[in-house]
């Protein structure tokens, strides 16, 4: 079952996000973009998208013990894309001994968040050399998150891959950035490989870290939106609406302003 609209259609959709980066780029006054790849569907996506806009695009892929099928997914990309378009540009940046040398120079203790913490410690230096790479050229650094991911259960790191100025694509669910990706050309490999975040060094899948397929979470993003009643739910679809109740609880923190204190004056 999908909750994907059979009047979606992703052309009109890739126009009008190209479109509308175009003149949020104007109102900043602002040339061009930086995106990062990882060989998903995502950033694919949101790459294809900065360059329809016809400015200049720099796509950046920053390696950390990066697994062959993802490079090898990013590079097909990189490779179809600087011949589709004269507005690209490829950097690369390797981040594995920059890792190393963080990880060193962290105080040696017990890692009680069971490999979290460097998970997105990855996350993270990507995000400062992105923005690093933008302030060079004055760029903007474009997110790559999807609705689910953003706004669903909060599946990002906090100032890792969270950190950026514009999010084209934050509005579709996962299902919608895949017709996306297909209207507008992302490589069949990229469309049919497991979704990943990359971040722990080996083959683990986002459905494995989360505990429901996208599709799945789709389903219960929509019947909490629609108020629906849990008691309605039983079997696997009572599963994944409380897995995803519980992360989009526990993750407000990324998707809510950060909270300050108001002095009473």
């Amino acid at each position: 079952m999908s909750t994907l609209s059979s009047e979606f259609n992703g052309a009109k959709i890739a126009g009008f996000i190209s479109s509308w980066m175009n003149d949020y780029a104007d109102t900043a006054n602002i040339d061009s973009f930086v995106v990062g790849v990882s060989g998903g569907i995502d950033s694919a996506v949101t790459a294809t998208l900065c360059l329809m806009t016809g400015r200049p695009v720099y796509v950046v892929d920053m390696p950390i013990y990066q697994a062959s099928s993802e490079v090898e997914r990013s590079r097909e990309l990189c490779k179809l894309l600087e011949s589709r378009f004269n507005n690209f540009e490829m950097i690369t940046v390797p981040l594995t001994e920059v890792y190393e040398a963080t990880k060193s120079a962290l105080p040696q203790i017990e890692d009680i968040s069971g490999g979290l913490t460097f998970a997105n410690t990855r996350a993270r230096l990507r995000m400062t050399t992105l923005y690093a790479l933008a302030a060079q050229r004055r760029a903007l650094v474009v997110g790559t998150g999807n609705k689910i991911e953003d706004y669903g259960v909060g599946f990002f790191t906090k100032y890792g891959d969270g950190g950026i100025d514009i999010s084209p694509i934050a509005d579709l669910v996962k299902s919608e950035v895949y017709k996306v990706g297909e209207a507008i050309g992302v490589p069949r490999s990229i469309l049919e490989a497991a979704p990943t975040d990359g971040l722990w060094g080996d083959d683990r899948t986002d459905e494995d870290q989360i505990g429901a397929s996208y599709p799945e979470l789709e389903i219960a993003m929509k019947f909490s939106e629609d108020q629906g009643n849990p008691s309605t739910l039983s079997g696997r679809a009572l599963d994944v609406y409380e897995i995803y109740t519980r992360l989009n609880k526990a993750n407000q923190h990324k998707m809510l302003p950060i909270p300050f204190c108001t002095i009473p004056r």
